[in-house]
């Protein structure tokens, strides 16, 4: 009978996760704010349907009735989440809040299956982020002095890169965090935001000739730290970060050509230089080849991949622990897996959603400071989500990036939490603004 319900709650959640996917899109036909928010309703009431189904098959499946305590706590948190980003932030993008509960929806759904105490310890990030960022909106709005202190954010930042280059520890072969206080944290999650910060600012005061090599030096001091901590994944978001931004504020296409050219030389040089390198790009070019050793995570996940299929072979049926640090960088092959490639795609199609979101803000913005922070935000999340979705499917090299909302990861929930929190903030300025000239010509 188990079995059967595990069946028949695969499809139920597809078909779920392709009615929201389908609003979320059908979400921008309208412009009339009562047609907006009635499919945001519905959007909710969908994702929380597929939570309860998932949970149900959870239970059913452990046995472990610490599942109940962990959906209701879960429920609980969705519930508020929205309810009081309604309440005290009357303009902010409702779609965006759902967006966010969706894909933490799913990586709460996954780790659960994966490692209930990696999903506790998960869920208890996700509400003290939730909690700590909630400001950030309020604080977006008022505070202009935002624009004035570029070398806080680019020193600062940089600062912390090299700290985790020095003392910061190893993990399968990179140094990416450091520990304060008992706590282990990864800078370069939140040195990603201070790092668009910088460059906005700069470009904000000025597009000439000098000013650009100034902030081209920075950003090549930022991702030269990086690449020598073998944090290749960051260093290369950076990299398409800043020549995005580039662009964007000059409109000069010798820049990006220039920085294209640059980048491929960098990598030429980086694989003859570093041995990580090489030993990542031939577990991308054939990891049938050892097998056994460095392509033995990629094999897993196709294998994890190709035997979910289209509609995937449902919670518990799968072998996602197969994959090493399956949780983190490597999450999608067990959404893959176990709840198929539609499912899966219908996940892109909400981090689509998002960063589309993020491009349009960014059009709307009249100020170059906040356009060109939207925009770098933006281009940072949509970065990440194709490198971990590009590396688990061997369609790139892996580069250890996890994905937002979705992925284990203390550091990764709480600058994401951030970059939403700021984009909600513009987002917010930008209607208020609306409403101000409206009221002025009225």
């Amino acid at each position: 009978m188990v079995n059967v319900m595990i069946e028949v709650s695969k499809y139920l959640m597809i078909l779920l996760m392709a009615v929201y996917t389908y609003w979320n899109f059908n979400y921008f036909r309208f412009h009339e704010e009562y047609r907006q928010n009635r499919v945001c309703a519905k959007q909710t009431v969908v994702m929380l349907l597929v939570h309860f189904a998932a949970y149900v098959i959870l239970l059913l499946k452990s046995g472990d009735e610490r599942m109940i305590l962990l959906y209701l706590a879960q429920l609980v948190f969705f519930l508020t989440y929205t309810g009081l980003y309604r309440l005290f932030y009357r303009n902010a993008s409702r779609i965006l809040v759902n967006n966010m509960c969706m894909l933490l929806c799913v990586g709460f759904i996954m780790l659960t299956r994966i490692s209930y105490e990696k999903s506790v310890r998960q869920f208890l990030v996700v509400a003290v982020s939730a909690l700590v960022t909630w400001i950030i909106p309020f604080i977006m709005d008022r505070v202009w002095q935002l624009s004035r202190i570029p070398w806080l954010y680019g020193v600062l930042g940089l600062a912390f890169l090299i700290a985790v280059w020095l003392v910061g520890n190893n993990s399968f072969g990179a140094q990416l965090s450091i520990n304060i206080g008992g706590f282990r944290f990864q800078p370069s999650e939140f040195v990603k935001i201070s790092f668009v910060f910088f460059t906005a600012t700069m470009f904000y005061r000025s597009t000439d000739v000098k000013t650009v090599m100034i902030t081209t030096a920075m950003a090549a001091a930022h991702v030269l730290v990086l690449v020598l901590s073998k944090d290749l994944g960051s260093a290369l978001i950076f990299f398409i970060t800043y020549l995005a931004m580039l662009f964007a504020a000059t409109a000069n296409w010798w820049y990006l050509i220039g920085g294209i050219a640059s980048g491929c030389g960098a990598s030429a040089l980086a694989y003859a230089l570093f041995g990580h390198v090489r030993t990542r790009v031939l577990a991308w070019r054939n990891p049938w080849e050892d097998i056994d050793n460095r392509g033995y995570q990629i094999t897993q996940s196709l294998f994890a991949i190709g035997t979910g299929g289209w509609f995937g072979m449902g919670l518990y049926q799968g072998m996602p622990y197969k994959i090493p640090v399956v949780e983190k960088d490597f999450i999608f092959a067990a959404v893959s897996e176990e709840m198929g490639a539609i499912f899966a795609v219908c996940v892109l199609l909400v981090c689509l959603g998002c960063f589309l979101q993020f491009v349009m803000l960014a059009a709307k913005m009249q100020a170059v400071f906040y356009k060109l922070i939207a925009f770098g935000l933006g281009i940072v999340y949509a970065v990440q989500v194709f490198l971990t979705v590009g590396g688990v499917t061997k369609f790139i090299p892996s580069t250890g990036v996890t994905l937002p909302f979705v992925s284990y990861g203390g550091s990764s929930v709480l600058s994401t939490f951030i970059l939403f929190g700021v984009i909600q903030g513009l987002y917010i300025l930008k209607k208020n603004d609306e409403e101000e000239y409206e009221e002025t010509r009225s």
